[in-house]
Protein backbone atom coordinates (compact mmCIF):
# COMPACT_ATOMS: atom_id res chain seq x y z
CA UNK A 1 0.00 0.00 0.00
CA UNK A 2 1.33 3.35 -0.73
CA UNK A 3 1.01 5.80 2.05
CA UNK A 4 1.80 9.61 2.60
CA UNK A 5 2.97 10.58 5.65
CA UNK A 6 1.63 13.65 7.37
CA UNK A 7 5.26 16.16 8.22
CA UNK A 8 5.40 18.72 10.37
CA UNK A 9 8.89 17.88 11.04
CA UNK A 10 8.57 17.10 14.45
CA UNK A 11 9.95 13.72 16.08
CA UNK A 12 6.13 12.09 16.20
CA UNK A 13 5.79 12.54 12.76
CA UNK A 14 9.52 11.86 11.63
CA UNK A 15 9.12 8.53 13.75
CA UNK A 16 5.62 7.26 12.41
CA UNK A 17 7.27 7.58 9.04
CA UNK A 18 10.12 5.26 9.92
CA UNK A 19 6.98 2.84 11.59
CA UNK A 20 5.73 3.17 7.74
CA UNK A 21 8.43 2.19 5.83
CA UNK A 22 8.83 -0.88 8.50
CA UNK A 23 5.35 -2.36 6.70
CA UNK A 24 4.05 -0.16 3.73
CA UNK A 25 5.42 1.95 0.81
CA UNK A 26 5.91 5.72 1.75
CA UNK A 27 5.50 7.69 -1.31
CA UNK A 28 5.26 11.16 -0.17
CA UNK A 29 5.35 13.50 2.92
CA UNK A 30 3.00 16.02 2.92
CA UNK A 31 2.78 18.91 4.78
CA UNK A 32 0.67 21.75 5.88
CA UNK A 33 2.46 25.49 6.61
CA UNK A 34 0.48 27.14 8.71
CA UNK A 35 0.96 30.98 8.57
CA UNK A 36 -0.42 31.18 12.13
CA UNK A 37 1.56 30.13 14.80
CA UNK A 38 -1.28 29.60 16.83
CA UNK A 39 -2.41 26.91 14.84
CA UNK A 40 -4.89 24.35 16.25
CA UNK A 41 -3.71 21.74 13.88
CA UNK A 42 -0.83 21.77 12.60
CA UNK A 43 2.83 22.52 14.08
CA UNK A 44 4.55 25.32 13.37
CA UNK A 45 8.50 25.51 14.35
CA UNK A 46 10.03 25.12 11.54
CA UNK A 47 7.93 23.21 9.00
CA UNK A 48 9.43 25.11 6.21
CA UNK A 49 12.79 23.24 6.45
CA UNK A 50 10.15 20.07 6.17
CA UNK A 51 11.91 20.25 2.44
CA UNK A 52 15.18 19.29 3.91
CA UNK A 53 14.59 16.43 5.53
CA UNK A 54 12.19 15.12 2.11
CA UNK A 55 15.30 15.30 0.51
CA UNK A 56 17.51 13.43 3.32
CA UNK A 57 14.67 11.06 2.77
CA UNK A 58 14.43 10.71 -0.70
CA UNK A 59 10.81 11.49 -0.99
CA UNK A 60 8.54 13.99 -2.60
CA UNK A 61 7.19 16.87 -0.52
CA UNK A 62 3.73 17.62 -1.31
CA UNK A 63 3.58 21.15 0.49
CA UNK A 64 0.81 23.28 1.05
CA UNK A 65 0.05 27.02 2.61
CA UNK A 66 -2.61 28.01 4.87
CA UNK A 67 -3.55 30.78 6.72
CA UNK A 68 -4.21 28.64 10.38
CA UNK A 69 -7.67 29.50 11.03
CA UNK A 70 -9.66 27.16 13.02
CA UNK A 71 -11.54 24.42 11.62
CA UNK A 72 -10.89 26.00 7.74
CA UNK A 73 -7.30 24.08 8.26
CA UNK A 74 -9.37 21.24 7.93
CA UNK A 75 -9.81 22.16 4.21
CA UNK A 76 -6.38 23.22 3.59
CA UNK A 77 -5.37 18.99 4.97
CA UNK A 78 -8.09 18.21 2.48
CA UNK A 79 -6.21 19.74 -0.46
CA UNK A 80 -2.96 18.84 0.51
CA UNK A 81 -4.04 15.07 0.47
CA UNK A 82 -6.18 15.19 -2.22
CA UNK A 83 -3.27 16.58 -4.42
CA UNK A 84 -0.67 13.96 -2.65
CA UNK A 85 -3.44 11.30 -3.93
CA UNK A 86 -3.24 12.65 -7.88
CA UNK A 87 0.16 13.02 -7.93
CA UNK A 88 1.34 10.26 -6.17
CA UNK A 89 -1.37 7.96 -5.29
CA UNK A 90 -1.71 7.38 -1.95
CA UNK A 91 -4.09 5.02 -0.73
CA UNK A 92 -3.48 5.95 2.98
CA UNK A 93 -1.95 8.61 5.13
CA UNK A 94 0.36 8.34 8.38
CA UNK A 95 -0.16 10.63 11.28
CA UNK A 96 2.31 11.09 14.01
CA UNK A 97 -1.06 11.55 16.57
CA UNK A 98 -0.06 10.41 20.32
CA UNK A 99 -3.05 11.58 22.37
CA UNK A 100 -4.43 14.88 20.17
CA UNK A 101 -8.15 13.78 19.92
CA UNK A 102 -8.53 17.30 17.97
CA UNK A 103 -5.91 16.62 15.49
CA UNK A 104 -6.90 12.84 14.73
CA UNK A 105 -10.60 12.85 14.36
CA UNK A 106 -9.99 15.57 11.91
CA UNK A 107 -7.63 14.00 10.42
CA UNK A 108 -9.55 11.10 10.26
CA UNK A 109 -12.67 12.35 9.00
CA UNK A 110 -10.46 13.49 5.76
CA UNK A 111 -9.43 10.44 5.24
CA UNK A 112 -12.79 8.65 5.22
CA UNK A 113 -14.36 11.21 2.97
CA UNK A 114 -11.39 10.84 0.73
CA UNK A 115 -11.56 7.15 0.98
CA UNK A 116 -7.75 6.73 2.55
CA UNK A 117 -6.85 4.71 5.21
CA UNK A 118 -5.29 6.31 8.53
CA UNK A 119 -2.44 5.01 10.13
CA UNK A 120 -1.76 6.74 13.53
CA UNK A 121 1.04 3.67 14.78
CA UNK A 122 1.88 6.11 17.97
CA UNK A 123 -1.83 6.65 19.37
CA UNK A 124 -1.44 5.87 22.84
CA UNK A 125 1.49 4.31 22.98
CA UNK A 126 3.57 3.89 26.07
CA UNK A 127 5.18 7.70 26.06
CA UNK A 128 8.31 6.72 27.78
CA UNK A 129 9.17 3.52 26.06
CA UNK A 130 8.27 5.35 22.70
CA UNK A 131 10.85 8.55 23.64
CA UNK A 132 13.20 5.63 24.80
CA UNK A 133 13.18 3.94 21.17
CA UNK A 134 13.44 7.40 19.62
CA UNK A 135 16.59 8.23 21.31
CA UNK A 136 17.68 3.91 20.44
CA UNK A 137 17.03 4.16 17.05
CA UNK A 138 18.99 7.25 16.16
CA UNK A 139 16.65 9.88 15.75
CA UNK A 140 17.93 13.38 16.30
CA UNK A 141 15.30 15.53 17.76
CA UNK A 142 15.51 19.24 19.30
CA UNK A 143 13.22 21.51 20.88
CA UNK A 144 12.25 23.69 18.63
CA UNK A 145 9.26 25.55 21.00
CA UNK A 146 8.43 25.59 24.38
CA UNK A 147 5.16 26.88 25.43
CA UNK A 148 4.38 26.38 29.37
CA UNK A 149 6.23 26.32 32.51
CA UNK A 150 8.79 25.25 34.17
CA UNK A 151 10.64 25.05 30.66
CA UNK A 152 13.42 27.50 30.46
CA UNK A 153 15.44 29.25 27.64
CA UNK A 154 18.25 26.42 28.04
CA UNK A 155 15.63 24.14 26.45
CA UNK A 156 15.41 25.64 23.16
CA UNK A 157 18.02 23.55 20.65
CA UNK A 158 18.34 20.69 23.45
CA UNK A 159 18.36 17.05 21.90
CA UNK A 160 15.95 15.04 23.45
CA UNK A 161 19.12 12.39 25.12
CA UNK A 162 18.22 10.23 28.33
CA UNK A 163 19.44 13.64 30.51
CA UNK A 164 16.62 15.57 28.28
CA UNK A 165 14.20 12.60 28.96
CA UNK A 166 14.94 12.36 32.80
CA UNK A 167 14.09 15.89 32.86
CA UNK A 168 10.88 15.58 31.48
CA UNK A 169 10.45 12.66 33.67
CA UNK A 170 10.71 14.84 36.56
CA UNK A 171 8.48 17.66 35.26
CA UNK A 172 5.87 14.97 34.35
CA UNK A 173 5.80 14.25 38.07
CA UNK A 174 6.00 17.76 39.42
CA UNK A 175 4.11 20.04 37.04
CA UNK A 176 1.89 17.02 34.93
CA UNK A 177 3.25 18.03 31.82
CA UNK A 178 3.21 15.13 29.08
CA UNK A 179 6.00 13.55 28.27
CA UNK A 180 5.79 13.63 24.30
CA UNK A 181 4.45 17.30 24.36
CA UNK A 182 1.31 16.39 23.33
CA UNK A 183 -0.30 18.55 25.38
CA UNK A 184 1.29 21.55 23.52
CA UNK A 185 4.21 21.99 25.85
CA UNK A 186 6.94 22.07 23.62
CA UNK A 187 7.63 21.09 19.87
CA UNK A 188 10.48 19.47 17.90
CA UNK A 189 12.47 19.44 15.01
CA UNK A 190 14.30 16.28 13.46
CA UNK A 191 17.81 16.60 12.40
CA UNK A 192 18.50 12.63 11.54
CA UNK A 193 16.69 9.80 11.27
CA UNK A 194 17.43 5.90 10.64
CA UNK A 195 16.47 6.55 6.90
CA UNK A 196 18.10 9.47 6.16
CA UNK A 197 20.70 10.01 3.85
CA UNK A 198 22.37 12.83 4.95
CA UNK A 199 21.67 14.77 8.27
CA UNK A 200 20.42 18.63 8.47
CA UNK A 201 23.04 20.83 9.80
CA UNK A 202 21.81 23.89 11.52
CA UNK A 203 24.21 27.19 10.78
CA UNK A 204 22.33 29.82 12.01
CA UNK A 205 19.34 29.86 14.26
CA UNK A 206 17.20 32.97 15.94
CA UNK A 207 15.90 32.00 19.09
CA UNK A 208 13.01 33.71 20.81
CA UNK A 209 12.20 33.38 24.58
CA UNK A 210 9.79 35.11 27.45
CA UNK A 211 7.90 34.15 30.36
CA UNK A 212 7.72 30.48 29.35
CA UNK A 213 7.15 30.23 26.05
CA UNK A 214 10.26 30.54 23.59
CA UNK A 215 11.00 29.36 19.63
CA UNK A 216 13.70 28.06 18.06
CA UNK A 217 14.05 29.52 14.98
CA UNK A 218 16.61 28.01 12.41
CA UNK A 219 17.28 30.88 10.08
CA UNK A 220 19.57 29.13 8.00
CA UNK A 221 20.37 24.71 7.53
CA UNK A 222 21.84 22.35 4.79
CA UNK A 223 22.65 18.92 4.50
CA UNK A 224 25.95 16.91 5.37
CA UNK A 225 27.04 13.92 4.78
CA UNK A 226 26.89 11.24 7.89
Amino acid sequence: MKLGVLCSGGKDSLYACGCAMEREEVACLITVRPANEESYLFHTPNVSLVALQAEAAGLPLVAVDSPGEKEEEVSDLRQALIIARERHRIEGVVTGAVLSVYQATRVQRVCHELGLWCFNPLWHTDQEAYLRSLIRRGYVAIIAGVFSAPFDASWLGRRIDEAALANLKAYAERHRITLTGEGGEYETFVLDAPFFTKRIAIEETCPEYRNYRGMYRITRARLVEK
